[in-house]
């Protein structure tokens, strides 16, 4: 697939203390919305979800993956951690392995299906790549066990983290939005994502939040990261001119008073993968923790319902289960 050449708008999104969102339309949503948001669960404005799931799970010992040297694969993890395998190279997004996504291992979001391929079962990683600091996305557990061993592309300020974790400076790559950097015959694009960061109270939006592009001499992949809608769909899809796959996060929209800045809604999701010219589309960020008001199922349903109304071909939208593992050319 070749690859376009237009130029983009470099927004500012930095005010010399934090990041923020430039994107027009974009709604801040503080802590008091948040203490808004859990009152309303409270008092039972929230729907009743389902207090157990049936999620079948792919069977994955990850032989085929550790044999795999050619062929360009994704195998769904769980959550926003997936398993690329492009040009020779293993690369794991936002990897999670752990039973809670939590700063604590007796608190938080419990696991609905346990990581598959198991940790030990994975090839040897070549390449991490973090979109940003968030529990659910950069978990400090899986980052120590991975240690060293694979190089690092992470946004501004998440390096910082890492190193604090004990992984070395020289394997850490910090990227802006629109920057790139080669690697390994393999070509990495930082691109914008409409989200937020922080780990704590104190520290929000002190680091940056991003989408990733890896491009090989034959492919290219599109990793969304965590994003609310936002016009940078359609110059991602403009500045690259299309993707063989695009991996798109479907899940935690739900109120969409609260959640719709930071997270797309299965519509929504379903528009940016038109917006970026892809040509498959994995979905992602569900059914593994329940991060908001919406059941975890139904996710997947809203989006192919989605996908049926913009004339989207069913063969193109990859609802994986976990564990799975597809071809993608």
């Amino acid at each position: 697939m070749a690859m376009a050449n237009h130029s983009v708008e470099l927004l500012t999104h930095h005010n010399g203390k934090n990041f923020y969102n430039p994107y027009p339309g974009f709604q801040n949503r503080g802590f008091r919305d948040f203490l808004k948001w859990q009152r309303d669960r409270r008092n039972g404005k929230a729907p009743v979800k389902p207090g157990h799931y049936d999620f079948k799970i792919s069977p994955n010992d990850g032989q085929l993956l550790r044999e795999n040297r050619a062929q360009f694969t994704v195998t769904w993890i769980g959550h926003a951690t997936t398993l690329i395998q492009l040009a020779g190279k293993n690369i794991l997004t936002d990897p999670v392995f752990s039973p809670r996504c939590s700063p604590v291992s007796w608190l938080g979001p419990l696991r609905a299906t346990p990581p598959v391929p198991a940790f030990e079962y994975l090839p040897s990683i070549d390449l991490v790549l973090l979109s940003h600091d968030h529990y659910d996305h950069l978990d400090a557990a899986t980052i120590k066990r991975l240690g060293n061993r694979p190089q690092y592309f992470a946004p501004l300020g998440v390096g910082k983290i890492l190193q604090g974790w004990g992984i070395a400076q020289e394997r850490i790559i910090e990227l802006d939005w629109w920057q790139d950097r080669e690697w390994n015959g393999l070509q990495l694009h930082c691109t914008p994502a409409q989200h937020f960061s922080g780990r704590g109270l104190h520290n929000r939006n002190g680091t940056l939040w991003c989408g990733w592009v890896v491009a090989s001499q034959r492919q290219r992949v599109y990793f969304g990261g965590d994003s609310g809608y936002f016009p940078g769909f359609q110059a991602i899809g403009e500045k690259f001119g299309g993707f063989d796959l695009a991996i798109l996060p479907i899940g935690a929209y739900s109120p969409r008073w609260f959640m719709s800045g930071v997270h797309m809604d299965p519509r929504q999701t379903a528009q940016a993968f038109l917006e970026v010219h892809a040509e498959k589309m994995l979905a992602i960020h569900w059914g593994t923790f329940d991060l908001a008001d919406e059941p975890l199922d139904e996710p997947p349903q809203l989006l192919r319902a989605a996908a049926d109304a913009l004339g989207i071909a069913p063969g193109r939208v990859w609802i994986f289960q976990p564990g799975e593992t597809r071809v993608v050319a």
